[in-house]
């Protein structure tokens, strides 16, 4: 066995150029020719020095045999991967016209002992995410797009690899070349894939987003018949991760949306960029788009539905920081229909007056409606029993941390060090209000001085609950809807839709590597929050289809489920001598095997290929 350099030149241009094959030498009969095992290809860069070494590693793997000296690490993984693509190319041999393959042979003779396993790749993840990508017609969508076959390879591995190993597009491209079966399964070789080609094809699939979307969202409304209706909205933070801490390396330059703002992790120091998603009641995510980090949520959302080009009498769903009047009215006056969290602080509720409507959950929620007559609006004012338990564990949690920081400062007056400026005093109460808000707003607070009026001598404060609020009225929210027509009950259940949004946005930051972000440039940032989109729909899509049978289990117990599943190689020593190898996945157990039914997945993905040599 040895390495062949050959001289050839491209048809079109007439350049010349080498090309390399790895080659054995093949007796039949009393004449001994030439085989080629496998290309090479033209950019094989193996020095000559180490061609000699590197086909004799590949032969010893290919019979069995252990290595008769030590090769360098990058020489040995380059013989493992070719003895790996020989054996599988063996039973893909084209056959002469007319000519039906051998079957291969059922029963061997062999030495037990020389039994190896071989080569482990991942394989069960990746193939319940490769089947549902493919239903979803992505890859015919990419080469209707223009992409040609090693760029929807790159693309398909990123998506299923955000699915299978969330992470950075580096970690990615290390999980595609060492960890993984999804080149077996289409049939690509990502050994050979640089992580240029990974970056570019984020690139690429970003300059699409929009036809991408739209062709997810319709193939889903196709597979699972359903019309869209009612659209959600919402936003999120999206802050670099690193090390446990958020924030973008340096001061993120390159990055223009890159900005300081309000952020729901209360990383507000560091830069930020968010994301805006619409989504169908479905939850399958209709449009995307990436705002700078101190946009206001209100500002976005006439831009959002303006380019989404909803159907005049969509109804819109979304919390209180996005229901402004003035986004109201424009979506009364763009023929939207609406229902909203109320920004209204007071909180009225009489149960004599509400209905009982009953959750998913099968938890009681009692709901009163006050409409006035020739009113195009009408308010829900909403009591949940587990609501007013959390907010009164919320309440009770901050009134007793502002109440401990004013008992320090109290405690401080009788301390020699500690200060009894009344400035300062009053920097740090205005700091505590400022930490407690929710419960601070319900506390007076005086600060006595000395005869001086330069010392503090007493800090006393005293708490009235103020009518009408959250903490007097706990559990008690209010919706705003243009919906009137409907029954208190389908009113209260179009806004629960907004968990929706909450289990979206918590799957892609916990289960699709939405964080952590590693790149310094727009386009990649936004690239890479785009292939968690486009992971989530896949995911959506597979979690849509097992609901019915009875599988309601979030993706991170799917995922550790189908992930012991791997393909690995077999090899074994024939009393003739010869070596056998066979690959197969592992089989599937029972929970497996449960999920493999419900999406109809093959208990062998890949399937088996076995070579004598």
């Amino acid at each position: 066995m040895f390495i062949r350099r050959t001289r050839t030149s491209n048809a079109r241009t007439g350049e010349a150029y080498f090309t390399y094959r790895l080659v054995e030498a093949v007796r039949e009969g009393k004449t001994v020719r030439q085989r080629t095992l496998l290309n090479l290809g033209s950019q094989f860069d193996v020095p000559q020095g180490d061609w000699a070494v590197l086909a004799a590693r590949i032969s010893e793997l290919l019979h069995g045999q252990g290595a008769l000296m030590t090769a360098k690490p990058a020489i040995e993984a380059l013989a493992q991967r070719y003895a790996a693509q020989i054996i599988g190319r063996q039973t893909l041999q084209p056959q002469p016209v007319g000519v039906q393959p051998e079957p291969a042979e059922r029963f061997h003779d062999i030495d037990v002992g020389t039994l190896e396993l071989v080569r482990p790749r991942s394989v069960g993840v990746e193939h319940a995410a490769f089947t549902t990508l493919r239903a979803l017609g992505f890859e015919e969508k990419l080469a209707e797009l223009g992409f040609n076959r090693p760029q929807i390879a790159a693309a398909v591995g990123n998506v299923v690899g955000r699915i299978t190993a969330p992470a950075s597009e580096l970690a990615t491209h290390d999980w595609l070349q060492n960890r993984t079966a999804l080149g077996e399964l289409i049939d690509y070789d990502y050994e050979k894939m640089d992580l240029q080609q990974i970056d570019r094809s984020a690139d690429m699939l970003l300059r699409h987003r929009d036809v991408i979307e739209q062709h997810i969202f319709d193939t889903a409304s196709t597979l699972f018949g359903f019309e869209s209706t009612i659209t959600l909205y919402d936003l999120t933070n999206t802050p670099r991760l690193r090390g446990g801490r958020l924030y973008f390396e340096g001061v993120a330059n390159g990055i223009g949306k890159a900005r300081r703002g309000r952020s729901k992790e209360k990383r507000s120091d560091c830069p930020l960029v968010t994301l805006g998603l619409v989504l169908d009641v479905t939850g399958f995510p209709r449009r995307s788009r990436i705002f700078a980090g101190n946009v206001t949520e209100a500002a976005t959302l006439e831009t959002m539905l303006g380019q989404l080009g909803a159907a005049a009498g969509a109804t819109v769903v979304m919390d209180a920081g996005i229901a402004t009047e003035a986004n109201l009215a424009w979506l009364t006056a763009n023929g939207y229909r609406y229902v909203v969290v109320g920004r209204k602080q007071a909180r009225m509720f009489d149960p004599e007056k509400a209905t009982v409507v009953m959750t998913a959950g099968n938890m009681p929620v009692q709901v009163q409606r006050v409409h006035t007559p020739g009113s195009h609006e009408a308010l829900l004012y909403c009591y949940s029993p587990a609501r007013a338990d959390k907010d009164i564990a919320i309440d009770t949690k901050k009134a007793a941390g502002f109440e401990a920081e004013l008992q320090k400062l109290a405690d401080g007056l009788a301390k020699p060090r500690a200060t009894k400026n009344p400035a300062k005093i009053r920097e740090r109460i205005g700091r505590a209000r400022q930490k407690y808000a929710r419960a601070a707003q319900h506390y007076e607070v005086e600060v006595t001085l000395d005869e001086t009026g330069e010392t503090v001598t007493a800090i006393r404060w005293t708490k009235a609950t103020k009518p009408s609020s959250a903490m007097a009225n706990p559990g008690v929210y209010c919706l705003r809807t243009t919906l009137i027509d409907l029954e208190d009950a389908t009113l209260w259940r179009i806004y629960s839709m907004l968990t929706n949004l909450e289990a979206v946005f918590r799957s892609l930051k916990t289960d699709l590597g939405l964080r952590p972000v590693y790149h310094q440039i727009e386009r990649r940032v936004e690239g890479h929050l785009f292939i968690s989109l486009i992971a989530y729909c896949v995911v959506h899509t597979m979690r849509t289809r097992l609901k019915p049978l009875g599988i309601a289990d979030s993706w991170d117990t799917i995922r550790k489920t189908l992930s012991n599943q791997v393909r690995l190689t077999v090899t074994m020593q024939r009393r003739d001598n010869k070596t056998l190898h066979v690959r197969k996945a592992s089989r599937p157990g029972p929970a497996q095997q449960k999920i493999c039914d419900a999406l109809r997945l093959t208990p062998n993905p890949g399937g088996s290929i076995q070579a004598v040599f």
